[in-house]
């Protein structure tokens, strides 16, 4: 029988391998087998992709997609066409936004992915967002049934600070209780690192040095310092190792934080460490109050630690920490503006340009980083994460020596304005495959693939994360 699909003439990133010339060839939404180039075989369709490199389609395990300014659910399948467009534009072929709710995730749960699955151009699944006493008890449920294994808690709602977000306050003792409920069913923590206790403190102590704000990203850094992250980290870390739960830090900004991180690794913690690419290329620095953040940005010596970890394998995965509020949430100065900011379209011009071409970060590191590592972290890695008969043909094509600078009238995604406008990019995203299928095809956006993406299920081989296995 002719393979469905060929892809001819590239470069591909295989495991253990490298970069490689090499065909593709897909059959049934599937990579079914790695050929010599331009080997003899029957195929429905080919695909020239010479002078390219081909990378595994780039896995966002940290966004979030919700509607408007509400960033706690998608209400409309356009809500998930619009960012799964931006997603395909920056080479993701998956994606696994938070799901945010004081209510049951099993009465709503069903109704949030038909409404995905409508607008969706590429695959994605959930995390739950766990902040209640009814959310808590259906953790074996949430894991189980629906194929959800991972599970965010905001550590600094407390004193009120979870309303800004409609959230109820916790405490460290549901954060064991969480930890526990998933290391009894296969699931993992993903704990948003703060102290708030700490930054109450730091807070007010910005806000009478600076109480206009003149500042900018300086003052909102000072008013979370490095130590509020780090503080958290190391007490999620210890909590996790005591229950035997992993535990994937989300957001890794400073130095600070990743030598919590990884002292609780070497001290027997499952610990799985992501970073941003904001906190890759901007620091305090960075002028005006658009890039506020949270946790913050840092300094540039933080910025180039992150770098070292990324070079080096400390930092496991690279995820946007995505959110689609529109720039006028930037209003009002730095203590009123809103934190976050969009990144699904740039996630791998930012580690091709930023990463491979300025500071020799591999191509093999990238694939694993945005690719490979977070589909073992969350569970996908028995269909995605990379370039291996069997696996989904979700696959990235890359011009490693385009050059082009990014503008606000191209940005995708329904935020409407990009942190990196007016940067100059070396090595852009031409086409993106999901299962095979053309979502993006020279730099253009595919219309018959609204509504293709499919929700995944997700199970922790072996009950864990196996980017650190034992």
């Amino acid at each position: 029988m002719p393979y469905d699909l060929v892809i001819r003439g590239a470069e591909a990133i295989l495991p253990d391998i490298g970069q490689v010339a090499c065909d593709i060839a897909v059959a049934d939404g599937k990579i079914a087998a790695i050929l010599a180039p331009d080997a003899d075989c029957a195929a429905e369709a080919r695909f020239d992709a010479r002078g390219l490199v081909i990378l595994p389609g780039a896995i966002d395990v940290h966004l979030h997609l919700g509607h408007g300014k509400d960033i706690a659910r998608p209400r409309v399948p356009e809500d998930a066409a619009r960012e799964t467009a931006a997603a395909a534009m920056g080479g993701i072929t998956c994606f696994v936004p938070y799901l945010m709710a004081t209510e049951p995730f099993e009465d709503m749960f069903d109704e949030v992915c038909q409404v995905t699955a409508a607008g969706a151009r590429i695959d994605f699944g959930y995390h739950f967002i766990i902040s209640t006493e009814a959310q808590l008890a259906g953790v074996p449920g949430y894991a189980s049934a629906h194929g959800v294994p991972s599970f965010k808690i905001f550590m600094n709602n407390r004193g009120g600070e979870g309303a800004r977000l409609g959230l109820p306050d916790i405490d460290d003792g549901f954060l064991l209780r969480l930890c526990e409920a998933a290391a009894a069913n296969g699931g993992m923590v993903c704990p948003h690192p703060e102290t708030i206790e700490l930054a109450w403190i730091t807070r007010k102590r910005a806000q009478a040095a600076d109480p206009n704000g003149t500042g900018g990203l300086a003052t909102w850094n000072a008013s979370r310092p490095p130590f509020v992250e780090a503080d958290a980290v190391q007490r999620a870390a210890y909590i996790g190792q005591v229950t035997g739960a992993p535990i994937y830090i989300v957001h890794t900004s400073s130095a600070e934080a990743l030598d919590a991180a990884l002292r609780h690794r070497r001290a027997g913690a499952r610990i799985v460490v992501e970073t941003c690419p904001h906190y890759l290329t901007h620091d305090i620095l960075t002028p005006g109050d658009v890039a506020k953040i949270n946790p913050p940005l840092r300094a540039p010596s933080d910025r180039e630690a992150l770098w070292q970890g990324l070079l080096s394998g400390e930092i496991d995965t690279v995820g946007t920490d995505h959110v689609h509020r529109d720039i006028s949430s930037k209003a009002g100065g730095i203590w009123a503006a809103s934190p976050g900011c969009p990144g699904l379209e740039t996630l791998l011009p930012v580690l091709l340009s930023e990463g491979h071409h300025k500071r020799g970060l591999s191509l093999s590191r990238i694939a694993a980083v945005s690719a490979t590592n977070p589909a073992r972290a969350m569970g996908l890695g028995h269909v995605k994460g990379a370039i291996v008969p069997g696996l989904d043909a979700d696959l990235t094509l890359v011009d490693l020596k385009a050059e082009w600078v990014m503008d606000r009238a191209d940005v995708v995604s329904s935020a409407g304005y990009s942190i990196y406008e007016g940067w100059k990019f070396h090595g852009r995203v031409e086409h993106s495959f999901v299962r095979g299928r053309a979502v993006l095809r020279d730099r253009t956006l595919q219309d018959e693939a609204v509504g293709t993406g499919r929700y995944v299920r997700r199970r922790l081989q072996g009950g864990q994360s196996n980017v650190h296995p034992d």
